[in-house]
């Protein structure tokens, strides 16, 4: 289904938002890192205040002064995209649609998280519906439903893939054939281009470089392709099979690394090749016991690597979360929280501005880390919400978090 009401215009001054906001998934730049400091603490942190949140895996972003949390209408087969006040958690516009019924294990509710850009926000739900919204009133600008539109299979868990803005497109990993990746024009819906056979995978892209050099890079249901965001060309390919085909976490860079995941095939680093007229990728590591369930490495400095792994669902072993240590450049652990799991299947991690971590673990503690390549050293912790697998923001001093059943905001020392 396609459908298009009337278009306004809007001029940003930057095409997502300002460096202290969150206004993506993975934040300002889609790789876990924020400029903020924060400060160790002692205590429980309170919260600065909470409002009730729907269904949903997908985190909050925010972008001026407002938080968006997209989350399933309860009790209806519609997806909502509801706005906050982000000082006071007053409610603001509330928008929802209706999407098809569903029957989905570990939740109805989206699991992406929504991005703003020069005046519009997108969402990509659970059916792969694809919506474009006014942000000042919430109005839908455009509206696509992918799998009608490109016959694209449906995903186990549903579609998953957070979507990214490059320049005037939006791209979404549809997984369909010859649609496996599809860019719209951001202001009207139109397809831009599409490419490629790939089934979709859970994971969400990442753009690095500039010019024509450019490159947005998703991991898919074979693996990591890199294109050309203008007309969507493929620069390079590189196999990565999921034999439960669950890949979930988003590529990462760390130096010239790029890191890519999977639950049951482990971690590759692939060498960026950045000297060639055309963008390529040489073969670097791989590590079999490096698996990534749906938590995004995180780089600190060139050389280190954080991730939390899961275990390999194919080995029968108790499911547990496992922060690790690893060294970027050979793919080797350097250290592990292996005795003490952070969660059953996911922590989220940010690195702040002063090259530490932020940690929210699945049971809703907050951890400041020293990132040390020697060992764990814990800073601060405190309880801050209830089981979550939903990413973090944090923006202008504070961290926004959902749970199960509410959206919380937490102030921060710095």
């Amino acid at each position: 289904m396609r459908y298009t009401l009337a278009i306004f215009f809007v001029v940003g001054s930057a095409t997502i938002a300002t460096a202290d906001d969150w206004p993506q998934w993975l934040g300002p730049n889609r790789d876990g890192a924020s400029t903020e400091v924060v400060k160790p603490w002692k205590g429980k942190l309170a919260p600065l205040w909470k409002q009730p949140a729907g269904e949903a895996h997908g985190g909050p972003v925010v972008a001026k002064g407002k938080v968006y949390l997209f989350f399933r209408t309860a009790a209806k087969n519609e997806e909502t995209l509801a706005t906050f006040d982000a000082d006071t958690g007053k409610p603001g516009w509330t928008t929802s649609y209706e999407r098809k019924p569903t029957n989905i294990a570990f939740g109805n509710g989206p699991r992406s998280a929504p991005i703003v850009s020069d005046g519009r926000i997108f969402t990509y739900g659970i059916t792969s519906v694809l919506t474009c919204f006014n942000v000042e009133d919430g109005r839908i600008v455009w509206q696509i439903d992918c799998a009608k539109e490109f016959k694209a299979p449906g995903l186990f868990f549903g579609s998953s893939s957070s979507p990214i803005v490059v320049g005037e497109n939006v791209l979404v990993n549809v997984g369909a054939k010859g649609a496996s990746i599809v860019a719209f024009n951001k202001n009207t819906g139109i397809e831009a281009w599409k490419k490629l056979d790939d089934g979709a995978s859970y994971s969400s892209p990442i753009v690095i470089g500039k010019g024509e050099i450019q490159q947005v890079i998703f991991l898919t249901s074979k693996g990591l392709v890199s294109l050309t965001p203008k007309d969507g060309s493929v620069f390079w390919q590189h196999p990565l099979v999921d034999l439960l085909s669950e890949s979930s976490s988003t590529p990462a860079v760390v130096g010239d690394i790029l890191i890519g995941s999977s639950i049951t095939a482990g971690s590759i680093g692939l060498k960026l090749e950045h000297n060639r007229e055309i963008p390529g990728v040489s073969k670097g590591w791989a590590n079999g016991t490096l698996n990534c369930y749906f938590s995004t490495p995180v780089a600190i400095g060139k050389d280190t690597l954080y991730l939390v792994t899961g275990n390999n669902p194919l080995a029968f072993k108790k499911s547990a979360a496992i922060l690790r240590c690893v060294d970027a450049a050979t793919g080797k652990e350097l250290w592990s929280r292996e005795k003490n799991p952070v969660g059953t299947y996911h922590a989220s991690l940010v690195r702040t501005g002063d090259g530490k971590l932020l940690l929210v673990e699945e049971p809703g503690d907050l951890v400041l880390i020293d990132a040390n390549r020697k060992e764990y050293r814990e800073l601060a912790r405190s309880k801050i919400c209830g089981n979550t697998w939903a990413h973090p923001a944090l923006a202008n001093g504070r961290l926004y978090i959902r749970d199960g059943k509410e959206l919380i905001c937490v102030e921060l020392p710095k």
